[in-house]
């Protein structure tokens, strides 16, 4: 269990994918990134995550979204805050069901292009398009905002207003964007939020999205307790020259950063 503090751990799992599938594939190629000798292992503030051997709880293939959600019960029962490297976002789903028998006040900070507040998608509610509908049905979190959205239609709009969903639209400036959480945060971090020009190796890919620069300095000025978090939607088949591979294993150290700060 590494420090018994922070873990991390690959979620090999893309069935609730729809265009196509790939992102089951993420985590190693995140791994190979982390590991690559072109790449040191510290955070921008300076952590040390030298030892993050030690804290790789190695990667899950899971065939159910109940075989996740007994995973992270297991994980979080040996006392460690989590970051999970998807798989597809409807592994969110499951990961906060455990998460939320430890931290009955949790709120998530959702980074995404796509709201993924659908009732069903294509005749599946677990769909990778509908863990939030999930998670403010069942009333899981007490707050969910979300962050960099860019492709809201009618019915997910509607959805936001049912739920009371905080969203900052990605034509929000981001000096307007109030990072301040005063209950546990988890992190559910896509990586369509980037524009495609810095991460285009993902399924859905949309233009006007943020610069990886942009998105490390968002969450640099997160004002909260994070308690876990998720790096979703990495789609290797969709590459190019491993960019969003290394893209993906930045991201890593940042949040596994955030998490030992905390």
């Amino acid at each position: 269990m590494g420090n018994k503090n922070v873990v991390f751990r690959g979620m090999c799992y893309d069935a609730g994918s729809s265009f196509m599938r790939g992102p089951a594939k993420a985590p190693n190629k995140i791994r190979q990134a982390l590991h690559s000798g072109s790449m040191n292992y510290f955070s921008e503030d300076l952590t040390d995550l030298g030892r993050l051997s030690d804290w790789d709880l190695g990667d899950f293939t899971p065939n159910t979204y109940d075989a996740i959600r007994e995973l992270t019960r297991v994980h979080l029962e040996e006392g460690a805050k989590i970051l999970t490297l998807g798989g597809d976002h409807s592994i969110t789903y499951p990961i906060i069901q455990a998460y939320q028998e430890v931290y009955p006040k949790l709120d998530i900070l959702h980074i995404d292009a796509h709201a993924d507040l659908y009732q069903e998608y294509e005749g599946d509610p677990f769909s990778h398009a509908c863990p939030f509908a999930r998670i403010m049905e069942e009333g899981l979190v007490n707050r969910l905002v979300q962050v960099g959205i860019r492709t809201l239609n009618r019915h997910q709009s509607e959805q936001a207003k049912r739920f009371e969903v905080e969203i900052y639209p990605m034509n929000t400036r981001l000096h307007e964007i109030t990072m301040q959480f005063e209950n546990p945060v988890y992190i559910s971090l896509d990586i369509d939020a980037l524009d495609p020009a810095f991460a285009p190796g993902v399924s859905h890919r949309e233009p006007g999205g943020f610069s990886t620069r942009e998105l490390i300095s968002l969450l640099q000025g997160l004002k909260a307790e994070v308690v876990g978090a998720d790096l979703v939607e990495y789609n290797p088949d969709q590459d190019l020259g491993e960019t969003t591979g290394y893209v993906g294993a930045k991201l890593t150290k940042e949040l596994l950063a955030i998490l030992l700060r905390n």
